[in-house]
């Protein structure tokens, strides 16, 4: 059984790009555009692993992730906050809005890739 995989990820060149990296690893992934959008895809979807880009258009991809955490308490999937800009304030933000891990966009993808690894 795949495991699945809730990416939020407003770019859709990031989103094609990281969706087609995870996939070559066995996962199955669904994308989410926004963070309004990709909450309501997270509640009741059975997701192991939300991927949430910090920086979204409608909904700060933080408060996104505070939602899920606050909304499915101990049923809440692993949580990874994403960014495209290396600052560890976020880092701790991300921690302190109940993600699991923090990654960096790279164009190799490992980091990513080892962090979901290691959260399924």
């Amino acid at each position: 059984m795949l495991k699945k995989i809730l990416l939020i990820e407003d770019s859709i060149a990031s989103a094609d790009f990281i969706s087609k990296a995870l996939e070559s690893e066995g996962y199955e992934i669904s994308v989410a555009k926004n963070g309004a959008d990709g909450f309501q895809k997270a509640i009741g979807n059975g997701f192991d692993l939300v991927i949430i880009d910090i920086v979204l258009p409608d909904i700060n991809g933080l408060e996104v992730c505070r939602e899920i955490k606050s909304k499915l308490a101990k049923n809440s999937p692993k949580v990874i906050a994403l960014t495209g800009i290396v600052d560890a304030i976020d880092a701790v933000a991300a921690r302190r809005a109940g993600a699991d891990d923090f990654c960096v966009k790279t164009k190799d993808m490992l980091s990513l890739i080892e962090a979901v690894k290691k959260h399924i």
